[in-house]
């Protein structure tokens, strides 16, 4: 916890599985005891310095053994000290309502594409209860199928020139960077 305010951090989310972990869509998992993640997020309480830091509990326990379990870890998680709760893999809207409906708390929204929830966007999350979405894997996933398809185009045409207009130019890629400060940073270092 301390090493995790000491570095910036906002805060973190702690969570009920049992190691080996495993994508909270996948099936295989097994959680810790209730109450020992209730132990561990009493004890991220107690080390935390800056009451603004935010511990977040995550449940995995809908894919595990149900909806209602996942509502009664999330209210033990609560009564812990949690400010807000992750429930992972709820699997259609009607139980993102419910889940905060029976959970009164701020509650994070996992909107990975492929996986049991459904992909629903940030309003839809707001409407149904939730405050904070994580999209883990958008970005990661297109930037993947771009690069597989760029290299294909590399290996089978030998240019890149139909991807031309999906690429940042230079002066855009600069201005995302802010290079022109580095240069500036450099010039002043070095003359």
């Amino acid at each position: 916890m301390r090493l995790f305010e000491e570095a910036g951090a906002a805060g973190l989310h702690l969570e009920d599985q049992e190691l080996p972990k495993r994508c909270g869509h996948l099936s295989g998992k097994s959680l810790v005891a209730p109450e020992a993640m209730a132990a561990k997020v009493r004890a991220a309480v107690a080390a935390r310095r800056d009451r603004d830091f935010v511990i977040i509990a995550r449940t995995d326990a809908r894919g595990v053994h149900g909806f209602d379990d996942a509502v009664r870890r999330a209210r033990l998680y609560l009564d812990a000290g949690a400010d807000a709760i992750f429930p992972e893999a709820l699997e259609t809207p009607e139980e993102f309502a419910a889940f905060a409906q029976e959970v009164r708390a701020p509650l994070l929204a996992n909107n990975t594409e492929f996986g049991r929830s459904p992909n629903l966007d940030v309003a839809t999350f707001a409407q149904l209860g939730y405050r904070m979405v994580l999209f883990p894997l958008t970005a990661f996933r297109a930037a993947l199928k771009a690069t597989r398809d760029t290299l294909a185009d590399l290996q089978t045409l030998g240019h890149q020139r139909e991807r031309l207009p999906q690429m940042l130019t230079r002066a855009e890629l600069y201005e995302l960077l802010d290079y022109s400060s580095y240069e500036a940073r450099d010039r002043a270092y070095f003359g």
